[in-house]
């Protein structure tokens, strides 16, 4: 450890604007590391990842017993550290931000780091942090521009964030166009997540269609989601406006259960005039922030358009799942609307990185492979039109082809597809949900869950 007298203040004005890697690591690292309040039986320099060789520069973990030092176990780190020199240019959207984002990104998601669910980027002129849930890597914060005067107030937030990690990782299934089937994404992820051991909470926060509450033939109340939002001084309980779906299985002997907040009358009786005098668009976000300790995922059914409901459900989210129909143009010309415009407009909003756009996926569709040589072209057009738009290009890219690197497809499907099945579109005349009663289904949302979500 470096002299302890020396402040993170003190650091940064002695610090060469030059200073290579290992200058960055002998001096920022360890009174940083100290102010975040790790010790140094938690800390660990080049920890492996098990993935080949990768080494990460720093993985933290807080003993939890006298006897279980974390550099002596050397087992289920919490946080990881990734650190640069400090003239590396590592402002958003650099190439050096991008690659070393990648690096992270790919060291979160390693054999040896399942466990951890922080990441953290720095060379001592900037920082970000990055929270890990599942499969899913979002940032926690912006890339922050480190100086003597913030470095204290970026430190106790990021300490803050590490300190009260939420369990649930909220997700808005969104697509601007209708029929691509939110709903029933929605309904079968959650079941799916369930089988999974997962603690799952499902919103309706469509409240003119309703199509979720009416799924589980659920009758809307008069006034439910409405009390919680204007609710500002906790007088309402959040679990006395849910309704519990749960099944009994007989072979095996199981029981299957999620949590509904369904809609009601009153909010969907409301104009968009009257809900943005009502309501503030992050007020959704503040309702769910108070159960986020309590489940492991929490799936928004949003409504088709950019209004009040839907920008309040991407506004809440950290993540946003985008299905598209293949032989739908306007489904896809609408994923991409809201891949380059709507979730950057939130993300200046919220100032906190999030939420990300998830890579689309193909809904539940028959398609000929004539057809889907169609929907290639026309999401090749979409990119390239994105790309060469002057006044504000955007790389479509990785959310249309994230199996697509270095010009080689990796996989033989470009877009992740789960296929048209007929147990799956009739599944709400049951009201149950098609992953419950047919295995089929279960492993078609399956490897849905484990494309986006679980690691």
């Amino acid at each position: 450890m470096m002299n302890v007298q020396l402040s993170l203040e003190q650091v940064l004005i002695s610090l060469p604007d030059d200073a290579p890697e290992a200058t960055v690591g002998h001096m920022f690292m360890p009174p940083f590391f100290e102010a975040l309040g790790f010790q140094s039986t938690e800390i660990l320099a080049e920890f492996s990842t098990k993935r080949g060789a990768e080494k990460v520069d720093y993985a933290l973990r807080h003993n939890k017993e006298d006897c279980d030092s974390f550099v002596k176990s050397r087992t289920n780190p919490n946080v990881i550290v990734e650190i640069k020199k400090r003239n590396d240019n590592l402002q958003e959207g650099t190439p050096q931000y991008k690659e070393t984002v990648c690096q992270l990104k790919s060291y979160l998601l390693a054999p040896n780091c399942k466990t951890v669910q922080w990441g953290i980027i720095t060379n001592a002129s900037h920082i970000q942090l990055f929270r890990k849930h599942g499969k899913v890597v979002h940032p926690s914060s912006l890339c922050l521009e480190i100086t003597p005067d913030n470095i204290s107030k970026i430190t106790k937030d990021i300490r803050q964030k590490i300190d009260n990690t939420p369990r649930a990782l909220t997700v808005a299934i969104y697509n601007n166009k209708g029929g691509v089937g939110k709903t029933t994404t929605t309904v079968n992820l959650a079941a799916t997540l369930t089988v999974q051991g997962k603690k799952v909470l499902i919103v309706d926060f469509d409240p003119n269609q309703k199509d979720l509450t009416r799924y589980f033939n659920i009758k809307p109340k008069k006034d439910s989601i409405f009390s919680l939002l204007e609710d500002k001084n906790d007088r309402i309980s959040f679990k006395g406006e849910l309704v519990s779906y749960t099944v009994n299985f007989k072979t095996p002997a199981k029981t299957l259960s999620f949590d509904i907040l369904p809609c009601d009358e009153k909010l969907g009786d409301c104009s968009e005039v009257e809900l943005k005098q009502l309501f503030k668009e992050n007020r959704l976000r503040q309702v769910l922030d108070k159960v986020k300790f309590d489940y492991d995922y929490i799936l928004i059914d949003s409504p088709p358009n950019w209004r009040f409901f839907s920008r309040s459900a991407v506004i809440a989210s950290d993540v946003v799942i985008i299905p598209t129909k293949p032989n739908n143009i306007f489904s896809l010309e609408n994923a991409a609307i809201t891949i380059k415009d709507y979730i950057p407009e939130v993300q200046k909003l919220k100032r906190d990185g999030t939420p990300v756009a998830l890579p689309i996926f193909w809904n539940g569709e028959k398609i000929t492979e004539p057809q889907k040589r169609t929907a290639y072209k026309a999401i090749d057009n979409l990119i390239e039109q994105s790309e060469k738009n002057q006044e504000t290009p955007f790389d479509l890219q990785p959310y249309f082809y994230p199996r697509f690197k270095n010009s080689v497809n990796i996989q033989k499907q470009l877009i992740f597809e789960l296929p048209s099945y007929a147990h799956i579109a009739n599944s709400a005349f049951s009201h149950l949900p098609a992953v419950y009663k047919d295995i089929t289904a279960y492993n078609y949302y399956l490897d849905l869950a484990k494309e986006y979500l679980l690691q």
